[in-house]
């Protein structure tokens, strides 16, 4: 029974399933949303008398005029630069671009509620208020399930994306939870929390969804000139804007301000040893773009948590320049091992851009503020860093070190166990998934111009993690017959 219910049958219609979904939580949203969510203070049409009462000189005090910016950024970064870093594949540029754009306008409402009903309840009323913060925590919820949706590019349907966005928000509001407020970590620009987790999460669902015959879609997995062009676009707008990512949410003033510097840097000496590393490898000393578009962010990734601490800016070098070389190495040869051994079929790599160096951020985080001293921070520096204020205030910097390394350990959990579950949820035979010999194909979903409708044997470029070593007597290209 089991393999008839698993069975390879496919049929990819969506013309029921998708308007259902959408229509039936767009709705549910609504419904919430008016139960729940209301204008907090500074954007409540009452801003006037609060800023009487609270001594407030001026409008530019309202928390908009700091935050937005960095939202804007944020936004761009969720909508264009994972968007468009997912359109790599030659045949699947709508999917990564379309998908992504429907995963977070879904994921970001949905993300206001459950972060609203962990972090923003009033108990006397039962409402959330959201105000600009509100909506940078919902992008960056939203980042997550993103990250996990590189790992299953090309390879599921438009519900299961969906699917993989509701369960995805949910978890990280609740690890979110678990790790920034029971733990009392300092997370701001998410290594843990956002892409540890979100790179794990995708993973396991991965794994747990293997197709043993991917092999058959072998001829649209890969990119061509133009599509990995339009990849690197993607790229550019994330590692432009990392550092507002980092520091979007940091305390005003000094926290806000040496984040963007750390991540800043951080970015910058990734490139050079991504580049490097990418050279080193091939015989002739060529480039590879797979690893420009990706490990050149691993230096952002991996200061998430750190940014905000006194990690100097040579320390900031340091891990970019760490990043930059694990990240190419885990291109080059960690996924192929993984998906010879491990049966782990990662489309984007999400291994080695987010969920090692979100795990090693964490860990980097956890030693630098184990190492935080008053010499350095100051008194008033290291309460108003890590927030040792209330239940916290006793909490000395080797403690705090101690549980910013629990609470990474809480993200790759939460990571592995949820997105295990969510696969397994995925296999059920309802989803309309595309075949094994239909992956990577916007035909499957899209309606296509019509001079793309067939494909010729296709020139095929070797696909994204799949060894380029080749003799030099065997053509690097192989003529594929469709």
């Amino acid at each position: 029974i089991a393999a008839n219910f698993f069975g390879p049958q496919k049929n990819t219609n969506m013309r029921v399933s998708l308007p259902a979904v959408c229509f039936v939580w767009q709705i549910a949203m609504i419904v919430l949303f008016g139960v729940f969510i209301r204008y907090d203070e500074e954007s409540d049409a009452h801003w006037i008398e609060y800023r009487r009462e609270n001594n407030i000189t001026s409008d530019i005090e309202n928390d908009f005029y700091f935050r937005y910016p960095s939202f804007q950024d944020v936004h761009v970064m969720i909508f264009v630069g994972f968007g468009f870093l997912m359109t790599f594949l030659k045949r699947y540029s709508y999917g990564g671009v379309g998908f992504n754009f429907l995963i977070a306008a879904f994921g970001l409402q949905w993300a206001l509620l459950m972060q609203g009903w962990f972090h923003a309840l009033n108990p006397e009323t039962g409402k959330i208020t959201i105000g600009v913060e509100s909506l940078i925590n919902a992008d960056f919820c939203c980042a997550g399930s993103l990250i996990a949706f590189g790992a299953l590019l090309g390879k599921v349907s438009p519900v299961q994306t969906l699917v993989v966005a509701l369960f995805g928000v949910t978890l990280f509001a609740v690890e979110e939870y678990i790790i920034l407020d029971l733990l009392h970590c300092r997370d701001a620009g998410g290594s843990m929390v956002i892409h540890c987790f979100g790179g794990y999460y995708g993973l396991a669902i991965s794994w747990v969804l293997y197709r043993p015959n991917l092999h058959l879609s072998k001829r649209h997995h890969g990119s061509i000139y133009h599509s990995d062009l339009f990849a690197m676009i993607g790229t550019l707008y994330l590692w432009m804007y990392w550092p507002s990512f980092n520091s979007a949410i940091t305390d005003h003033g000094d926290g806000q301000h040496r984040t963007a510097i750390n991540t800043y840097l951080a970015l910058a000496s990734s490139v050079l040893t991504t580049v490097a590393l990418s050279s080193m490898h091939q015989k002739r000393g060529k480039l590879d773009m797979v690893h420009i578009q990706n490990a050149t962010l691993a230096g952002g990734v991996a200061m998430g948590t750190a940014a905000e601490f006194m990690i100097t800016p040579y320390g900031a070098l340091i891990v970019g320049f760490c990043m930059g070389i694990i990240s190419t190495f885990g291109y080059l040869y960690i996924s192929p091992f993984l998906e010879k051994t491990l049966k782990l079929q990662d489309t984007c790599g999400v291994h080695n851009l987010h969920a090692v160096p979100g795990m090693l951020g964490g860990f980097i985080g956890a030693i630098v503020a184990a190492a935080a001293s008053e010499s350095v921070y100051g008194r008033e520096g290291l309460i108003n860093t890590f927030d040792f204020e209330g239940e916290f205030a006793d909490r000395t910097p080797g403690t705090q070190g101690g549980f910013q390394a629990a609470g990474t350990c809480v993200s790759i959990a939460f990571g592995l166990v949820g997105g295990a579950i969510v696969g397994f949820i995925l296999r059920f035979p309802i989803w309309g998934d595309p075949g094994d010999d239909n992956c990577f194909d916007d035909e499957v979903y899209w309606e296509l111009p019509e001079d793309e409708e067939t494909v010729p044997p296709v020139l095929e470029y070797n696909n994204h993690m799949i060894h380029k070593q080749q003799e030099i007597s065997e053509s690097n290209f192989s003529v594929e017959q469709s």
